[in-house]
């Protein structure tokens, strides 16, 4: 049987696939379901920046008649350690329970107050941080300089407060994506994430309002991260790990040869089940040992915009009329 260990942020682990962040790792069940069935790393459910501030101005306004400057500061705070509590009871529980690595994440959008919530998360055991950053670039008196600059602050901040291993996970929503890619890889964090998956809008034209839509990736949603994983994996100065889309094994496989470090799932496990996952790394194990590659880096990256025979396929963005099957 092949050798499926690798390395997640830095840190050793058993196989490259990681379970990303959603509803399912937070629970202590699921997290044991998920290291027996052979994950290499649990991100834990999102702490989010303006869930933790919308609690504290929620329990300011339900008793404004006793408002005072002081109790404003004593609320707030109360109500953000109150938040994360629960939060740093899982990661310390989580830790007592499995060995592979637990890591945290913060889904932000600022360089605020809230980076100090750091030191609790390294302070309750885990083993590394994942930032979940998105500015949408949607205020027309911004520059993109401006937005980006808040990717760098954010990992500034949080740097200053820990030594956790740091991860970032990211949107395609940059005007020069490769540059600025590049340019975070040098700030010291250990791995970037290719994509992060967001509420998407729907209109319901019966009552005429806006819903949320498009929840889980679909297998046919890889296409965009193996296009940019294939891209940067041989320029960055960090690790890629691949997200959206992953469904089976064979997908799996794809996103290590275009020169993913680890690869994460999330909406499969929801549609298919957490057994999923024992069939996804049993085609790993079955493909390596047919192909007869003994451990994972020994075909990492083999299909990388680098060392591919084909490096056009990924510039490639229009149909040519072979490819679309039009005459």
């Amino acid at each position: 049987m092949a050798n499926l260990s690798t390395t997640y942020m830095g840190l050793s682990i058993k196989s490259p696939l990681v379970i990303g962040s959603s509803g399912l790792t937070n629970s202590i069940e699921n997290i044991e379901k998920f290291a027996k069935l052979g994950a290499g790393a649990v991100v834990l459910k999102s702490l989010f920046e303006e869930q933790i501030l919308h609690e504290a101005s929620h329990t300011l306004k339900q008793d404004s008649s006793n408002y005072y400057p002081e109790a404003e500061d004593y609320i707030r705070n109360y109500t953000k350690q109150n938040s994360i509590q629960h939060y740093l009871d899982l990661i310390k529980e989580a830790k007592a329970k499995v060995d592979i690595p637990i890591i945290a994440s913060i889904n932000c959008t600022s360089a605020s107050e809230w980076t100090a919530f750091a030191k609790s998360i390294e302070a309750a055991g885990a083993d590394g941080l994942e930032l979940n950053i998105f500015v949408m670039p949607s205020d027309p008196t911004k520059s993109g300089e401006e937005n980006e600059q808040i990717y760098f602050d954010i990992i500034r901040k949080v740097s200053a407060e820990t030594k956790l291993p740091l991860s970032i996970k990211l949107s395609y929503h940059f005007s020069n994506l490769a540059s600025t890619f590049e340019k975070l890889s040098w700030t010291g964090i250990k791995s970037i994430t290719l994509f992060n998956r967001f509420f998407s809008p729907d209109i319901d034209i019966t009552k005429l309002e806006v819903k949320p839509s498009f929840v889980f990736s679909k297998a046919e949603d890889i296409g965009l991260s193996l296009r940019w994983v294939a891209m940067l994996s041989d320029r960055l100065r960090c690790e890629l790990s691949a997200s959206t889309g992953v469904h089976t094994g064979k997908a799996l496989v794809k996103q290590l040869l275009a020169g993913a470090q680890t690869v994460q799932i999330a909406s499969v496990l929801y549609k298919n089940g957490i057994e999923s996952i024992e069939q996804i790394l049993s085609t790993l194990n079955k493909w390596m040992d047919e192909m007869g590659f003994k451990n994972i880096e020994s075909f990492r990256g083999k299909l990388s915009i680098g060392k591919t025979a084909n490096p056009a396929a990924y510039e490639r963005v229009q149909f040519m009329k072979h490819f679309a099957g039009i005459d």
